[in-house]
C-alpha cells in the first residue's frame, strides 16, 4: 500500500497548477509548488524560532489531497466541494504514518499553532514569488495579486520577505553569480 501511495504522490509532478487556466505560458506543477513551499517554510520556521521539522512536514504534505481533488483555483472553490478531508483519509489508509500526517494537515487547516501559521505564510510567499517570476515585466497587472497575498501573511518574517519579493529581480541571483564567477559587471 505504501508503494501505491508513493506512486500516487508522483502524479503531482504531472499536475499543472490551475492558474494555468487564467495565465498563459505557466508550467509549474503542484509538486514544484510543494517543494518550494517546504524550502520557504523551513527557512521561515528558523527565522520565527518555531519547530522547523513540523513546519517542513506541513508544507510538504499540504497539497497532498490534490492528487485526487485536483488543484482548484479561487473560482473553482466558489462552486465545488472538494472533499479534501475524505480524499486524505482515503489516500492515507493503511499508510504507517497516516495518523501523524492527518494530524499535521488538520493543524495546518485550523491555523491555530505558530507552526501552521508559518506553513501557510510559506504557501502564500511561494505564490508571491511565482507571480513575481511570471509578471516581472508586467508590474501593474500583478500588483493587485501581490497586495492581496501579502495582506494574508501573519508573521513578521514573512512580511519582510514579501517586501523583498516585490522589489527583487527574479534573476538577480543569477546575475550576482555570473559577476562573482567572471569578475565582470552585467548591465541591468
Amino acid at each position: 500500500r505504501m508503494i501505491e501511495f508513493i506512486f500516487e504522490v508522483g502524479t503531482l509532478r504531472r499536475m499543472n497548477r490551475q492558474h494555468l487556466q487564467k495565465l498563459a505560458k505557466t508550467e509549474d506543477s503542484v509538486a514544484d509548488h510543494s517543494f518550494r513551499v517546504a524550502v520557504i517554510g523551513y527557512l521561515l520556521a528558523k527565522e520565527e524560532g518555531v519547530d522547523a521539522d513540523k513546519v517542513l512536514k506541513m508544507c510538504l504534505f499540504h497539497d497532498l489531497a490534490e492528487t485526487r481533488t485536483g488543484d482548484a483555483n479561487f473560482i473553482n472553490k466558489q462552486y465545488v466541494n472538494l472533499k479534501e478531508d475524505e480524499a486524505r483519509q482515503d489516500q492515507l489508509s493503511e499508510i504507517p504514518a497516516a495518523a501523524e500526517i492527518l494530524g499535521l494537515l488538520k493543524e495546518f487547516e485550523q491555523r491555530q499553532s505558530k507552526e501552521s501559521i508559518v506553513a501557510k505564510d510559506a504557501d502564500c510567499l511561494d505564490q508571491m514569488i511565482l507571480q513575481r517570476e511570471y509578471f516581472y515585466k508586467d508590474q501593474p497587472n500583478h500588483e493587485i495579486w501581490q497586495n492581496h497575498t501579502q495582506k494574508s501573511l501573519k508573521t513578521e518574517s514573512a512580511q519582510k520577505l514579501a517586501a523583498e519579493i516585490r522589489t527583487t529581480n527574479p534573476f538577480e541571483w543569477l546575475y550576482d553569480l555570473a559577476e562573482t564567477k567572471t569578475g565582470r559587471k552585467i548591465p541591468r
